[in-house]
């Protein structure tokens, strides 16, 4: 199969014609059309169906789409960029993220990727489930603390600390390390949390414990930081996220989170290829931590 053609064929399917396709690559789209006619004919099938005004997929041109816009897609790409003498980032880019990292993090890094890549049309969904790479289609997949898969593999982009906050002017009764803590504590929390959870966090001194009392509970932790600016209770947050809360004065910091930092890693399925838009994608996001 001739992987140039079918890398136009593949352009044309997924932005809906000659002409949008030819838009966004910058190829000329009579030789879209000629690559396109060249794989028909070496495939003994029409793909696309060419009215005057509109442009159909086949169903064998439908079956086509979506067998190679996996694994045999990234092969075509890669066989353009050979063909065109370099590996020049190109095409789709579909990446799963955290809605907080999304929110806060994302915007200005993907701004200045697509400036930089103007190829490469980037989609970022923002999501806090667990996005599976080839079953939702995704390049890439950005997880916290993502425990070990052997179908995936990565870098670590960021790590991260969680902060108590809490709206200033509250204030609670810590127990020691190895006491019971001496109050409930009003706090909103995350519905992924449990109910009987104890917080453990180091201040300036020492380890202290708390016994949240869960009377809001949010699936966004752009949700529960509203919620404690509104004075509702205290929360564990992730610094990225309140850091310039309290640097405003707007959030007090009472402490970090016992234990590890929170690790943020960028993964992609391991059988597939790492094309040149991932890779270029990836060195933007290790720009994040410098």
């Amino acid at each position: 199969m001739d992987l140039p053609a079918l890398a136009d064929f593949l352009l044309v399917a997924t932005h809906g014609g000659f002409g949008r396709a030819s838009r966004r690559s910058g190829r000329p789209k009579a030789t879209l059309s000629r690559k396109v006619s060249e794989l028909e004919a070496g495939l003994g099938v029409r793909l696309i169906d060419r009215g005057s005004r509109s442009l159909r997929l086949t169903d064998e041109g439908r079956a086509l789409h979506e067998l190679t816009r996996g694994p045999l897609g990234e092969i075509a790409e890669a066989g353009q960029a050979v063909a065109a003498g370099g590996s020049i980032p190109r095409g789709r880019l579909r990446v799963s993220a955290p809605i907080v990292l999304a929110h806060v993090l994302l915007s200005k890094v993907a701004a200045s990727f697509v400036l930089a890549y103007p190829q490469v049309e980037l989609e970022i969904i923002a999501e806090d489930r667990k996005a599976d790479p080839v079953e939702d289609n995704y390049d890439l997949v950005i997880r916290v603390d993502p425990s070990h898969d052997e179908q995936l593999v990565g870098r670590r982009i960021l790590e991260d600390e969680r902060l108590l906050v809490a709206p200033p002017g509250l204030h609670v009764a810590f127990g020691h390390e190895h006491e019971e803590p001496k109050q409930m504590v009003a706090a909103v929390g995350h519905t992924a949390t449990r109910a009987d959870v104890q917080w453990r966090i180091k201040t300036k001194d020492a380890v202290r414990v708390l016994n949240p009392q869960f009377r809001l509970r949010f699936s966004s932790f752009l949700m529960i930081r509203d919620a404690v600016l509104a004075g509702a209770g205290l929360a564990l947050m992730p610094r990225l996220l309140v850091n310039e809360d309290i640097e405003a004065g707007r959030l007090v910091s009472w402490g970090v989170a016992d234990g590890p930092k929170v690790e943020i890693w960028a993964l992609q399925n391991s059988r597939r290829l790492s094309s040149s838009k991932v890779r270029a994608f990836l060195e933007a996001l290790s720009s994040i931590a410098r």
